[in-house]
This record gives structure tokens, C-alpha cells and sequence, in this order.
């Protein structure tokens, strides 16, 4: 078979493994759905991690079996807060429950995510928001859509013209993180036009691969966290690199992805 003839195959299975998985993610989005609406609440530590797990293993019961039906080689990551390169070969990365502390507390920005991710590059990706019922999905070189309309960035080209996002850091982050998210969210509160400021990271990104936003950067961050969303703004047409402007792996410290116009405003800004 020629080289040629072995890409198109290849191209044709992660597309019908995109679609599949997308069936996968909004089933386990609408096992979440009907969990949402009351307040959790939560007195230590130990009962919102129970119910925090409540809602994790509610999706994964789900996900699980399916994916691993679709990928029966691929291997699973356990924890969807590890960060750092995997080892070789596939690997279904998951958040059952992206933003689960707002579905807790009722609010609307939580999703599903599931993101295969081959000898470390993101292959392809859902993100589900069982809520709006948007389904955004990306395969490596064949763009990125929600329910099957093409994305695109922004085409801002001045930072001082543009909405960017970040995350805040996570509870026990190293002190070093956390005074570092501070600064940067100063510098870009005296560059950019406006700043937005939540969790999760995933839905910025979402926001980014569709133009409505203009930037994002986190620092440290999971693979959960970010990289359905890096292969949604790539594949839409952004930039993707570390807050330094260099490329950005998994092992990042830093993460930023943009609208190509302005990168390198974001990069200085960041770098002050």
C-alpha cells in the first residue's frame, strides 16, 4: 500500500473515531445534566472531593467502556490533573467532568472532554457542554468545528482591542504559580481592553478557536486542561506556544494561545 494511500485510511478512521467519540462524550454529558440544578453543598474538604468523584465516576462509567471499545490499545490516563509527556503510543486523555466545582455549585461552565492523544501529539477531540448542547470537535489537519460548522480565530490584530482569559491558579498551587498568574493578570489588565478571569481553561480555549475571544494563558496547567483546547485553536487557524513564545509541549511551564495578530503582544505583555 503507498504512502499516500495509507495517510487517506488513516485520516478516514480518526474521522469516523472523532464521530464515534463525540456519540461517547454527549452520552456521558447527558448523565451529567441530570445530576445539575441543586446547590452541593459541602462543609470539609473530604465531602466535596466525594462529591466531586460522585460526578467523575457518574461520566467515566460511561466513557470508559465506550472508548475503550473504540481503542482497545490505547492506554487511559488515570488522572485528569497529571501533567507532563506520556509515554509512546495512544492514550485516551479524559476530564469527565471539565469545571466540576461549577457544576457543584450550579453554575453553567462545566463540559466533557476526551482527547486522543498520539506519541504525545493531540490526534483528535471533543468537548461537550451538555448544557448549551454545543458539541466542539477537531481532527489533526482537518480543522476544527462546532456541530459541524468550520471555526476560525479572531483576526484581532491589537492587543489593546481584544477580550483575553486566563484560569486561576489551582487550590495548594505552588506559591511561585500563583504570584506569577497575579502579575500577569495586571500586566494584561493595563494592555488589554478586557480581562476575564474563571475556570475551566477549556472552555476559554473553546472561545478562542471560535473568535470570540482573543487570547488565553495559564500557567502549569494540566493535559486535561489544555489540550483539547490546544488542537481546537490550532486547527482553527491560532497560535499556540508557551508564555515565553517558545513551543509549547506538555511539559510546559506556561501555556498561550492566541489569534495570530496578536502573539506577540500577548508574548511581551506576559513577559513583563
Amino acid at each position: 500500500m503507498s504512502e499516500t494511500l495509507q495517510t487517506t485510511d488513516v485520516a478516514a478512521s480518526d474521522a469516523d473515531l472523532l464521530a464515534q467519540t463525540a456519540i461517547a462524550v454527549r452520552e456521558a454529558g447527558s448523565a451529567l445534566r441530570q445530576r445539575f440544578g441543586e446547590v452541593v453543598r459541602y462543609q470539609t474538604r473530604e465531602e466535596l472531593m466525594r462529591a466531586l468523584a460522585a460526578n467523575d465516576d457518574t461520566a467515566l462509567d460511561i466513557l470508559r467502556p465506550r472508548l475503550t471499545s473504540l481503542r482497545p490499545d490505547a492506554a487511559w490516563v488515570e488522572d485528569e490533573l497529571d501533567g507532563g509527556a506520556l509515554p509512546p503510543g495512544e492514550w485516551w486523555v479524559v476530564d469527565p467532568a471539565e469545571g466540576n466545582v461549577n457544576h457543584l455549585h450550579a453554575l453553567p461552565e462545566w463540559a466533557v472532554t476526551a482527547t486522543l492523544v498520539r506519541d504525545n501529539q493531540p490526534a483528535l477531540t471533543v468537548v461537550h457542554m451538555p448544557l448549551t448542547g454545543e458539541t466542539y470537535t477537531a481532527l489533526t489537519g482537518a480543522g476544527a468545528q462546532l456541530d459541524g460548522r468550520p471555526l476560525h480565530v479572531s483576526p484581532a490584530a491589537d492587543l489593546g482591542l481584544s477580550i483575553v482569559a486566563t484560569s486561576q491558579a489551582r487550590p495548594d498551587e505552588d506559591a511561585k504559580v500563583v504570584r506569577r498568574v497575579g502579575s500577569s493578570i495586571t500586566a494584561m489588565l493595563f494592555d488589554a481592553l478586557v480581562v476575564r478571569t474563571s475556570v475551566p481553561a477549556t472552555l476559554h480555549l473553546v472561545n478562542v478557536a471560535a473568535g470570540r475571544i482573543d487570547a488565553f494563558w495559564q500557567f502549569a496547567g494540566a493535559r486535561a486542561d489544555l489540550l483539547p483546547g490546544a488542537l481546537l485553536v490550532t486547527e482553527a487557524g491560532g497560535r499556540i506556544s508557551d508564555a515565553e513564545g517558545r513551543p509549547w509541549t506538555p511539559q510546559s511551564e506556561s501555556f498561550l494561545a492566541t489569534a495570530p495578530g496578536i502573539h506577540a503582544e500577548a508574548v511581551s505583555t506576559l513577559s513583563r
